[in-house]
């Protein structure tokens, strides 16, 4: 059926060019339509009154409107037309689909439910809704979406999951975000505020009524007035999912992690509220400035769910998530922590209250692995079974000081088994007198690697990197055997001697 408005302005330009053809090409419509229009004009008919049914069709209207009621209006112009054939129906399918366009368009106008207009107050309603992310490594995001009903200043925010903690958590941010809390919160029959119903009533969950005695606000699941006011936080699901989840129509890349997502939701919230409105003609920022005049006063501690699960810090300095152990600052050891999944990552936070801050971020780990992080622990050795060595007197002391290449070479020598390391340790001590430090450090650092540990093998590391030649070596006396040559003076002058 013609459109009215489309129907005046055939109508119009007949008037204008008296041709029926004229008229047509004028409005895109065809020249037969505005032909009726005219005939309908001319006897008086209603422009809102649907076209008179074609004659072959007359005698079937009746079963026509009957199978429309039982469909609800639901049944399609071509199943009519098949159901008609079989009963002896001659017109063609394009006048049944006329036909049943028109018995359509009555049946609605009579059946049409009718709303109370709602006319929202500043301060009284928020609502939410979720809609579905992003995948970030692997793991499902979901789109928490609130909407002021009287400024329609918006928030989204990520989660990884729609549970009640991390519902609290969004909705507690929400709350601070917008500056204060409203009077009721509407979202649908959320199994994470419902229990079950009775009688069609909705019973709360015992959580979520803490949650709102705590926040001094009423958690309802039902709309009133209108079913359909809840389209503002439904919107702004659909926003929301058009600009921040990647398809191949946005084009958008994929977020390689969660605090990207979280960006590009403050971004987007940021855009939609400072733009103005196509019903309030105004900027949702710029009404939220009157309306949080009208919010309740938060209390300076968030509820303790919005935080996650609270969990002991071991003496390890570890804390235990979901079958995975995750490291904390070793100041916290002793105390505790809350621990939430967000979408990939694990998040700790310390505190209470105002004072509650994020102590640091890991990624999910499977049940049975580990996630610990170096910064988390004082300096040590990266392996446990790592020693550095530490001097104990003065004479180690002094071998220490000579630099990393003589840690290297007491830890290569002692590790080979080397025998009077002490001794030669001395010795080192005694060549830095002679050569300086920095020369034997070098010289024992190349001991160390090369493996050359036996005695003399550091001074002719030493001479070898001078460049000078090696001066000869007289061992001294007390290094001989014998006690004196004086043995050996007559030797061979006996033989001479002999007959």
């Amino acid at each position: 059926m013609l459109p009215k408005e489309k129907k005046m302005e055939a109508l119009e330009a007949f008037d204008l060019t008296r041709s029926y053809r004229a008229a047509g090409q004028l409005t895109g419509v065809d020249h037969h339509t505005v032909a009726r229009a005219v005939a309908a004009r001319a006897l008086g008919q209603s422009m809102e009154e649907p076209p008179g049914l074609v004659g072959v069709a007359e005698a079937f209207a009746d079963k026509i409107i009957e199978w429309i009621d039982r469909s609800g209006g639901k049944i399609r112009a071509d199943v009519v037309h098949e159901k008609l054939k079989t009963m002896s129906y001659t017109g063609s399918e394009r006048t049944t689909r006329r036909v049943v366009a028109a018995l359509k368009a009555s049946y609605r106008r009579q059946n049409h439910r009718i709303y109370k207009p709602w006319i929202t107050e500043p301060g009284m309603w928020l609502q939410y809704d979720f809609g579905t992310g992003p995948v970030i490594n692997g793991v499902q995001v979901v789109l928490f979406c609130a909407w002021l009903a009287w400024s329609r200043f918006r928030v989204i925010i990520p989660l990884g999951d729609r549970a009640l903690p991390s519902v609290i958590a969004a909705l507690d941010t929400t709350f601070r975000l917008i500056g204060g809390a409203p009077t009721y919160v509407l979202t649908d029959n959320e199994k994470t505020v419902t229990d079950y119903h009775l009688c069609g009533i909705a019973v709360r969950n015992a959580t979520a009524v803490a949650v709102s005695r705590y926040y001094g606000v009423s958690i309802v699941t039902c709309v009133p007035f209108d079913p359909e006011s809840k389209g503002g936080s439904e919107s702004t699901v659909k926003l929301a999912k058009a600009d921040l989840v990647p398809t191949e129509y946005n084009l958008l890349d994929d977020y390689h992690s969660f605090g990207a997502l979280e960006t590009a939701c403050r971004e987007l919230a940021q855009e939609l509220n400072a733009r103005s409105h196509t019903v309030t003609r105004r900027a949702p920022a710029e009404m939220l400035i009157e309306e949080r005049a009208q919010l309740h006063t938060l209390p300076d501690t968030p509820y303790t769910a919005a935080f996650g699960e609270s969990r002991a810090v071991s003496w390890s300095s570890t804390v235990s998530f979901r079958g995975a152990r995750y490291s904390v600052p070793n100041t916290y050891v002793g105390g505790g922590v809350w621990v939430r999944l967000a979408a990939d990552e694990v998040v700790i936070v310390a505190g209470v209250g105002s004072g509650a801050v994020e102590v640091t971020r890991h990624p999910l780990m499977a049940p049975g692995q580990a996630s610990i992080k170096d910064e988390h622990y004082p300096t040590r050795p990266h392996h446990p079974l790592e020693r550095v060595p530490r001097a104990t007197k003065a004479s180690e002391a002094a071998f220490l000081a000579l630099g990393d290449g003589a840690t290297l070479y007491l830890l290569e020598a002692a590790a080979s088994g080397v025998r009077r390391l002490e001794r030669k340790m001395a010795e080192a001590v005694t060549l830095s007198a002679l050569h300086g430090t920095a020369v034997v450090d070098r010289a024992l650092g190349v001991a160390a690697m090369a493996g050359r540990f036996v005695e003399g093998d550091l001074e002719s590391i030493i001479v070898h990197a001078s460049g000078a030649p090696p001066a000869a070596v007289v061992p001294p006396a007390e290094h001989s055997l014998a006690t004196g040559t004086a043995g050996w003076s007559s030797f061979g002058t006996a033989d001479e001697r002999r007959p």
